[in-house]
């Protein structure tokens, strides 16, 4: 027999690519159990039961321990989302559109979802909250030559006054400015601003937010603390002005064309 040669028709490099397939194949299937761990959709469109379960599809449960000291299980059917769904389909048959029902700024419907993240504020290596305003975090200033956005008008997107920037919320691991505090001018309820949708005009001194129009930034979701935010509040206030570029007036929903 040659070199390498087990039996007269297998060698080691047969033996040696069968075990390759082998691995190979149990990698796939253990991938695709662990895609299932978490935010797998269960529940099926069809008929509303919760499907693909059982030992070939569903991992067994695994406990995580988080940075704050927290145990989380995954897959954990007490976390199911069982929030009601504001929203009917627009005709019979899977796959048909959701319109909704309520308020979908608020409802958690299309691009104002969010997920149910834990209502505790993300925390940094020290063990303190993350993101706080600057009258918490008196070691951050404004940049020199960046506009100080305190004192801003804030308008809407149909250019009426929705109220002025009285505070600037900070990430004290990523060091930048995540919010801006907003005193509406609709009973001095204070709200949120995530900086990616607040367009600054220095000149000027204002900030325009598109997604919303100005007697829609009031009804931005508050916070439980006026000194910090918990990872709930943040998806729910960033849902809010998501669901804006959709839901704010009707024309968006029409096409452009």
């Amino acid at each position: 027999m040659e070199t390498g040669a087990i039996t007269g028709h297998i060698d080691v490099a047969q033996v040696a690519l069968y075990l390759f397939w082998l691995f190979f194949a149990g990698l796939i299937f253990y991938l695709q159990r662990e895609t299932r761990r978490e935010g797998y959709p269960l529940v099926s469109e069809r008929n509303g039961r919760e499907e693909a379960t059982g030992i070939i599809f569903m991992p067994s449960p695994k406990t995580y321990s988080t940075a704050d000291g927290r145990k989380v299980m995954a897959p954990d059917p007490a976390r199911a989302d069982n929030r009601p769904l504001a929203a009917r389909q627009l005709a019979g048959g899977a796959g048909a559109p959701y319109v909704p029902t309520g308020n979908p700024l608020a409802d958690c419907i299309g691009p104002s979802s969010y997920a149910e993240r834990p209502d505790i504020p993300d925390i940094t290596f020290e063990k303190k909250p993350r993101i706080v305003p600057m009258r918490i975090a008196t070691d951050f200033t404004i940049a020199d030559g960046d506009p100080d956005p305190r004192g801003m008008s804030v308008l809407g997107a149909d250019g009426k006054a929705a109220g002025k920037i009285v505070e600037v919320w900070v990430d004290r691991s990523e060091f930048l400015i995540r919010y801006l505090e907003i005193e509406t001018t609709a009973g001095a309820k204070r709200v949120l601003l995530p900086i990616p949708f607040a367009d600054i005009d220095k000149t000027n001194r204002r900030i325009t937010v598109d997604a919303l129009l100005a007697g829609q930034i009031a009804g931005v979701p508050t916070l439980r603390s006026p000194d910090q935010i918990t990872l709930l509040e943040e998806e729910k206030v960033s849902a809010y002005y998501g669901g804006g570029l959709l839901y704010a007036t009707p024309s968006r929903q029409e096409p452009l064309v």
